[in-house]
């Protein structure tokens, strides 16, 4: 049966020259993020063969908790703290769980 809750999968692609920048950046939302009230899932994974690709996959209890947490100081600053470091906009998809 599935769950109510909320997926979200949101791409950030790094310039090839500030790869370990935007990690660094990322990597620091993570403690906090996952502390926050309806955080279910907050995971960032690097692609094996594309360094510069970086993905959360996320899990959140409702679309107010996710709009939340994308308009948290946290957040809004490490999106401040990107600009001139990405390659494109991130890529934030919301998911629904089927099965």
């Amino acid at each position: 049966m599935p769950t109510e809750t909320l997926r979200v999968v949101a791409r950030i692609t790094a310039l090839p020259d500030k790869v370990e920048e935007v990690r660094s950046l990322l990597s620091a939302l993570i403690e906090h993020t996952r502390n926050e009230p309806g955080c279910v899932l907050y995971e960032l994974l690097q692609n094996n063969s594309d360094p510069a690709d970086f993905t959360f996959v996320e899990e959140w209890q409702s679309h107010d908790d996710l709009d939340t947490h994308l308009s948290s100081a946290h957040v809004q600053k490490a999106i401040a703290a990107t600009e001139g470091l990405l390659a494109q906009p991130p890529d934030i998809r919301r998911y629904t769980l089927l099965f």
